[in-house]
């Protein structure tokens, strides 16, 4: 029985094999090279031109669909409201997972193959590790050790960013994030000006709120994306995958002096197993299990990998 839907009966997903995915790519070209493709992998996450091809292709073909939808449907919406003023809002795309499953280079090679539609639209890429509490502040309310859990994050900023994009503002500025100093970048930002696409990436990005018991609004994250996904790989995986990668780290970034973790640098490799294997069970898997994977259910697309990295599965939500 599949896992994504146990009970395919009532599923709202439609299952497909990453072999059966590969197929509906029809005749979308292959517009990035394996020297691009290897640029745009992550530390840990072999991503190859053959991965692109088996998933990635078919996945712009049908988000070329929906954004031509969207597009179709803000100029009904013109006419309905009799506004020939409005200001065209960007598509916003929604990338979620656990740490190490892959999330940034699957970010980040969606939007090279999307900036190279025919149409060539502008596509810019922001993660939430800008909206994160600064590390002062988190120390200050003893939230180091859930830096990464919903309370970690400046939900208002959030909100009002999206807020912003949606609107249709100009030059809206997205908080940056060092992952050398391990802190946001204080007075730092990168101005997004209504971009045709955004994708939004971040472990949390499809997490719900308490429903308040009077019916007032509520908004949530989610509730400004035209189309999400979710990165997903058995709980085994994702930790194998995570301390593979610290691993690496101490034997480069961590080597930087400048680097938040640079201490372990020094350890020998089963002391710095050990610490990976606390940060693991202490941060990442109580993240994961309380507060990443319940909201799995909520993409409108998800990717499921094996033990080599590469997607096995897709599940796509019917409409």
């Amino acid at each position: 029985m599949d896992q994504l839907a146990p009970n395919l009966r009532y599923s709202p997903y439609r299952i497909f094999t990453a072999e059966r995915w590969a197929g509906f790519r029809a005749d979308t070209p292959l517009t990035l090279s394996e020297d691009e493709v290897q640029r745009l992998s992550s530390l840990n996450d072999p991503i190859d031109l053959d991965e692109v091809a088996r998933v990635y292709l078919s996945m712009s073909r049908l988000l070329s669909a929906h954004v031509e939808a969207s597009q179709l449907l803000f100029r009904q919406r013109q006419v309905f409201f009799n506004a020939d003023d409005a200001v065209k809002t960007p598509f916003i795309i929604g990338i979620a997972g656990s740490v190490a499953v892959g999330k940034s280079a699957t970010a980040r090679i969606l939007k090279e193959l999307l900036a190279r539609w025919p149409s060539s639209p502008k596509v810019d890429l922001v993660t939430t590790d800008g909206f994160l509490y600064p590390n002062e502040v988190l120390r200050r309310e003893n939230l180091m050790e859930r830096k990464g859990f919903p309370d970690s994050y400046d939900v208002g900023a959030l909100l009002r960013f999206l807020s912003g994009i949606k609107s249709g503002e100009r030059n809206v500025p997205a908080p940056l994030y060092s992952h050398l100093t391990y802190d946001v970048l204080p007075g730092e930002y990168a101005l997004i000006d209504r971009p045709d696409i955004l994708i939004f990436e971040g472990i949390n990005v499809l997490q719900t709120r308490e429903l308040p018991k009077d019916g007032r609004a509520v908004p949530v994250v989610s509730d400004f994306f035209d189309f999400s996904i979710f990165l997903d790989a058995d709980e085994n995986l994702i930790h194998k995958w995570y301390i593979d990668r610290f691993m690496r780290l101490r034997e480069t970034a961590f080597r930087n002096p400048d680097s938040f973790f640079h201490r372990y640098s020094s350890l020998s490799a089963d002391s710095a197993r050990a610490i990976a294997e606390g940060l693991w069970s202490n941060i990442n898997l109580k993240n994961l299990r309380e507060n990443i994977l319940p909201t799995r259910p909520r993409a409108d697309l998800i990717l499921r990998k094996g033990a080599n990295h590469r997607v096995e599965e897709v599940a796509l939500r019917k409409l």
